[in-house]
């Protein structure tokens, strides 16, 4: 597994963003899929996770409502769809596969690690 984060960007308050997932291997991934995002100073966060055919999801309370993670198999790539973006949603956005089907928001259940994408949120 290749995972390779992309869609990051500078956007305003109340704004959105797409960040995209690619599993570069082009192989069908029976993996969860998770985004985490680590701010500067902070430590690194959990943002939302996907289980390997997409039933099952689970959002960080600071993103629920906003943020929706899906997943499309076919394309081998999991998004991250953010809406009414906020100054403190900016951090570099890291997506990770899973060691099994379904994860939660512990990092240590994360096996493949994508580079991140950072996001901008301004005020």
């Amino acid at each position: 597994v290749q995972l390779q984060a992309s869609g990051g960007g500078f956007v305003q308050a109340g704004g959105s963003l797409r960040l995209s997932c690619a599993n570069s291997r082009r192989t069908s991934s029976n993996n969860a899929v998770g985004w985490f995002r680590q701010a500067p100073g902070r430590e690194r966060e959990f943002v939302a996770t996907i289980s390997w055919n997409g039933g099952i999801t689970s959002y960080a309370d600071s993103v629920k409502g906003r943020f929706t993670i899906s997943r499309d198999r076919a394309k081998n790539t999991v998004y991250l769809q953010m809406d009414s973006l906020k100054p403190d949603d900016t951090a570099v956005y890291y997506c990770a596969a899973a060691y099994g089907s379904v994860a939660g928001e512990s990092a240590n259940s994360y096996r493949y690690w994508g580079q991140g994408t950072q996001v901008t949120v301004s005020s």
